[in-house]
């Protein structure tokens, strides 16, 4: 068919070959084809002009008009895909205090793609389409999908500098941050591993032997942004991720209670292979790798 209205449009097998990138020959092949199936000759057999039957004339404007709407429904469906906002996913800490204070920057460098944020600590099935792009925060790369390394966190016990006794210092002894209460938050991954309080004080432990659990009351949180709210307000100690409370680190409204530090994590972006926004989501990738 595609052959066929071509070869009608521009009144020529060679034309509507150029066109195609094929032959004159296979023009001619599949409109016997076409022809095969109508039951009928399209084309008037004489060396020129190329005239249509007119069972050919009927058929052209049809698949004419058809290769056109087709195209405009193409065209109407890219356009408003980049217009759709870019549905980013990511875990609630890192949409809330890393993410979002940068949007402006994106922004300024992408002022017609707008993004969706979708703040949740649960993975989201990309396949299922319930997101463009993700942002995972694992141990290692996810497996089930290509992922590049955005960048890794270290995890520091802080707290507010009018917390502790030396204003603004960093303490050299654990005994000292024992007095305060320690400020906890669930590891919705259950990894035995994860930087808590409980591997901090091991690994304390392992340094000073003789360490004693001389300390006041504890606090926990399911949310780890309310205990963060809660180290803000200065009301304990906790053991937190130096890429979430980057901000607050370099402002000096939190300092580092004492160096001994965890490793983290690293936070991936992910996204479906051969995605119809590859441009905008390869576009979304370099930037978040490079903003500051």
């Amino acid at each position: 068919m595609h052959a066929f209205e071509a070869a009608a449009r521009h009144g020529s097998f060679k034309a509507a070959a150029e066109e195609l990138g094929v032959t004159p020959t296979a023009i001619s092949h599949q409109i016997r084809l076409l022809e095969g199936t109508c039951g009928c000759q399209l084309f008037q057999r004489r060396p020129r002009p190329l005239v249509l039957t007119s069972a050919g004339a009927r058929l052209f404007p049809a698949l004419r008009n058809g290769f056109d709407a087709l195209a405009g429904a193409i065209a109407a469906v890219a356009e408003t895909d980049e217009q759709a906002p870019l549905r980013v996913t990511s875990p609630n800490a890192f949409a809330s205090r890393w993410l979002v204070p940068r949007l402006p920057k994106w922004r300024e460098a992408n002022p017609t793609v707008p993004l969706e944020i979708i703040g949740t600590d649960v993975v989201l099935d990309l396949r299922a389409g319930a997101a463009d792009v993700a942002i995972r925060y694992a141990r290692r790369p996810p497996s089930d999908f290509p992922a590049q390394e955005v960048c890794r966190d270290t995890f520091f016990p802080v707290c507010s500098p009018n917390l502790l006794k030396r204003n603004g210092h960093a303490s050299q002894r654990v005994s000292d941050l024992l007095r305060f209460p320690l400020i906890h938050f669930d590891w919705l991954n259950k990894d035995p591993e994860a930087p808590t309080w409980r591997q901090w004080l091991s690994k304390a432990r392992s340094i000073d032997p003789n360490l004693k659990m001389d300390k006041a009351w504890d606090l926990s949180f399911r949310e780890e942004l309310h205990a963060i709210d809660a180290v803000l307000a200065g009301q304990g100690i906790a053991i937190c991720s130096d890429v979430i409370v980057g901000h607050e680190l370099e402002t000096g409204l939190l300092v580092k209670a004492h160096p001994l530090s965890l490793p983290g994590y690293g936070f991936y972006i992910v996204s479906m292979p051969y995605s119809p926004r590859a441009a905008v989501i390869e576009a979304f990738s370099v930037w978040i790798k490079d903003v500051r």
